[in-house]
């Protein structure tokens, strides 16, 4: 059904109009939700240190996870000490915040956390309410910038910048709201955020284009870096499948196989082996190896990626961080 709607949103169906009126509910659900805050009849959340939001309008993976690792990075370079909270989808944990770092197990604390956790070693904090979630990260008095994951329509919680992630493939689909297309909001919502990132394919207008760079790859049991031999099966369960598989193809390398999962997909052993035997290797992301790695095989790999933004975009969100700080 997921990909039905995906390729739907995508090339257009004629049963979608069917949903014109869910379509409406939708949006005047939305629209009434976001007057509520907007008037202060619901509560604007302010937190004593400065708060980025890395989200996007539309469903499915759009490369956020990449961005969030960049920031971190960035900032420390500037002398900031940030922390990351997020929602934890895909996790088990209650509605309770909960600290997570690099040994937390990902079907308590969601894939993506895990993922950020291991990859930055800052402190990170997931939860239904982010505003909790956040407040945990604070008790700690080692964080003085916190880099929302996710969070873009999470009204209750106020935010210094806005960085949006666009999906430079597929952009806004059909350009329709859910559940007739792929929008949480309309695509003038993007006029209000602060940074436009365009993840791959052509930025537009103000957009920074982003680039993912790949490392060496890795075992996902965790014994050390190898490149992968024989015949290449590849699987990926992100927002997006294709896009993980596109980067392989232009990596050079050809596959046998390829297998799309839906996003935060529960793996198992015997769901995984059967999709490469020992005279091949199976390829997956880095997101999916976290899940992976108590069970893995040895011909199991995971290709760590990073972000590529350039000076121009350093520069102007470092300047704007700045200026909303000064009160400009």
């Amino acid at each position: 059904m997921q990909r039905w709607f995906e390729q739907a949103w995508q090339q257009g169906h004629p049963l979608l109009w069917l949903l014109l009126p869910l379509n409406w509910l939708f949006i005047a659900l939305s629209q009434l939700r976001r007057a509520l805050f907007s008037l202060g009849l619901k509560p604007v959340v302010t937190l004593p240190v400065p708060v980025v939001v890395v989200g996007n309008i539309s469903v499915g993976g759009n490369g956020k996870t990449p961005v969030v690792l960049y920031l971190v990075e960035l900032l420390q370079r500037n002398g900031y000490q940030p922390g990351i909270i997020s929602r934890g989808y895909g996790g088990d944990a209650s509605a309770q915040p909960m600290l997570v770092n690099a040994q937390s197990d990902p079907r308590l604390c969601g894939d993506e956390p895990r993922l950020l956790a291991q990859r930055s070693g800052v402190p990170l904090a997931v939860g239904a309410d982010r505003i909790a979630a956040a407040q945990l990260l604070l008790t700690s008095g080692e964080v003085d910038i916190i880099i929302s994951d996710d969070g873009m329509q999470h009204y209750r919680l106020g935010r210094t910048l806005e960085v949006a992630v666009i999906d430079g493939q597929r952009r806004f689909g059909n350009g329709h709201r859910l559940p007739m297309g792929p929008l949480r909001e309309p695509i003038s919502r993007l006029q209000q955020c602060d940074l436009l990132i365009c993840n791959g394919g052509r930025a537009h207008g103000a957009e920074h284009r982003m680039t993912l760079e790949p490392s060496d790859w890795q075992r996902v049991d965790g014994s050390g870096a190898e490149a992968p031999q024989g015949e290449l099966i590849a699987m990926a369960g992100i927002g997006h499948p294709p896009r993980f598989f596109q980067t392989l193809a232009e990596l050079g390398l050809s596959l046998s196989a390829s297998h799309g999962f839906a996003d935060h997909m529960a793996y198992s052993s015997a769901l995984l082996q059967p999709l490469a035997h020992a005279q091949q290797s199976l390829l997956m992301t880095e997101k999916d190896a976290v899940k992976c790695r108590d069970f893995a095989q040895p011909n199991w790999y995971y290709l760590p990626v990073s972000a590529s933004l350039g000076a121009t975009f350093d520069s102007q969100f470092m300047t704007q961080l700045k200026e909303k700080l000064d009160g400009v």
